[in-house]
């Protein structure tokens, strides 16, 4: 991992649109800041600079001119070390001769004429000879002096002379702007991002309020049953990106709320129809019953033909009769109809099922695993015993002979696992995600043989009435093991 690759993972990101807006104003006005405080150290520096090249003109070379005379005689004022009358504090004179350095001196505040020696280093003497001729200022370092400001030109006697002055009043007065720059341009930040965090977040009041009504609305059980969505999102300036967003907000809640509320009744007519429907075949369906169960009773000599089409009819009409019940009972558990809320002992509720399934399917090996001491739930024993026996009759349909069927039951902590295992061959993978839902039915690859069966409600009612006890459902299946779980609520414990 490169390092500058680590460096960047450890910035933090702002994650939030109002933390990226601050961010962003604020990085956009410290880049603006940095462009005009680097601006305005660049004018600063090139304008003191050219004031220092102006006075090095002005100076001309009458100093560094005066150094030959300490050599060749005094001059005309009697100074026999260099003329510093008029010169500043800090001014450096030096004569060069064929590239090499004959006399260097620089003007000392406070000093007499005889400590004008500038000693000079033989990295210093490249460094004036270097300097290019041309009446121009450049700035060099020396070693002995700091940096300066030089201008080079030919003098009289075959000779190069250089002047110079300090650039410490200069580099002090950009070093001085760039402090200010520093802390004026520091609040400016600080209050830009205060006063920015206060003016994006007033300005996203109604995108906040937006995000308040969808979390809201994630919340609402859209899945069945009658919605109410909470009120719209207020509206904003239509002209904004934020009022667009809230309006189109508003305008989809609309559209959802039109859709529930067709869906709702659409199902409350289904309802009230199956429920109808199956209240009005039960009479019917019990007198044709009846009647042929009647026939068969006849003492007289009936034909074979009509004795068989007389079984047949009873028979089929108590599995409709059945049928008819389950849709009853499907569209009372649909219309939310309490159920009953009493103590039940569920380990009776699998001894008795287990021994009915037993009786009906002696060709299966039925066990069970129970705890020794009672298991106890509160809701409706006989929906239980119902939910319990379609899933031993789900394993006794869908599996051959010989299988082995284990109902087990067992607490852990607030809830209760009621599951029953089979050894058979498995819920086909592609029936696996719409087992439990109504009307489906398998294809006969658990139990070839079998032929007819139910109507494919038994595990609907299951889950109907594990829901309605605020429990849940599962199927974990392949060949070999199947395992329907049910969870549900412990029975809670009085205090009195």
């Amino acid at each position: 991992m490169r390092p500058g690759t680590r460096w960047r993972r450890r910035l933090p990101r702002p994650r939030t649109l109002r933390a990226r807006l601050t961010a962003g104003l604020v990085v956009l006005l410290a880049l603006s800041c940095a462009a005009v405080g680097g601006a305005a150290v660049f004018e600063l520096n090139g304008f003191l600079t050219g004031r220092l090249d102006q006075q090095l003109r002005d100076v001309g070379q009458r100093f560094p001119a005066s150094l030959e005379h300490r050599v060749k005689a005094p001059d005309h004022d009697g100074d026999e070390h260099g003329d510093t009358r008029r010169q500043s504090a800090g001014t450096f004179g030096a004569r060069l001769v064929a590239g090499a350095v004959t006399n260097a001196a620089v003007v000392r505040s406070g000093s007499d004429t005889t400590s004008l020696d500038a000693p000079l280093s033989a990295a210093d003497a490249r460094t004036l000879a270097a300097v290019a001729v041309d009446a121009r200022g450049h700035s060099v370092r020396l070693s002995s002096l700091g940096e300066y400001r030089l201008m080079a030109a030919d003098g009289p006697h075959d000779d190069v002379l250089i002047t110079g002055l300090p650039l410490e009043p200069v580099e002090s007065a950009v070093h001085q702007l760039e402090i200010v720059a520093a802390v004026v341009f520091g609040a400016a930040l600080a209050a830009t991002g205060v006063a920015g965090a206060v003016w994006v977040r007033w300005s996203l009041r109604p995108l906040s309020r937006v995000a308040a009504t969808a979390t809201r609305v994630s919340e609402l059980p859209l899945a069945s049953g009658e919605v109410t969505l909470p009120p719209r999102a207020p509206g904003a300036d239509p002209r904004s990106e934020v009022g667009q967003v809230a309006a189109a907000f508003n305008r989809m809640l609309g559209h959802v709320e039109n859709a529930l509320t067709k869906r709702h009744a659409s199902e409350e007519r289904l309802r009230r129809f199956a429920a109808d429907a199956s209240h009005e075949l039960r009479t019917p369906v019990a007198s044709v019953r009846g009647h042929a169960e009647l026939a068969l009773l006849h003492p007289g000599p009936v034909p074979p033909e009509v004795n068989r089409a007389l079984e047949r009819v009873a028979a089929e009409s108590a599995r409709m009769g059945e049928m008819v019940d389950d849709l009853l009972l499907l569209a009372r558990l649909d219309a939310g109809r309490p159920l009953e809320r009493s103590p039940v002992d569920l380990t009776r509720l699998v001894l008795d099922a287990v021994t009915d399934a037993r009786a009906a399917g002696p060709g299966h090996r039925w066990t069970m695993e129970l705890p020794e001491e009672p298991v106890k739930v509160t809701g409706d024993g006989h929906r239980l015993h119902q939910m319990l026996a379609n899933l031993l009759a789900n394993a006794r349909l869908h599996t051959p002979a010989g299988t082995k069927v284990t109902t087990s039951l067992e607490t852990g902590g607030t809830s209760v696992v009621l599951a029953v295992h089979d050894d058979g061959p498995g819920v086909p993978k592609e029936l696996q995600a719409g087992v439990f839902e109504r009307f489906t039915r398998a294809d006969h690859r658990r139990r070839p043989e079998h032929q007819g069966g139910g109507a494919g409600l038994g595990l609907s009612i299951v889950v109907a009435v594990a829901e309605a006890h605020e429990g849940s459902v599962g199927l974990e299946s392949r060949p070999g093991a199947t395992t329907f779980t049910v969870r549900l609520p412990a029975a809670r414990i009085s205090s009195e």
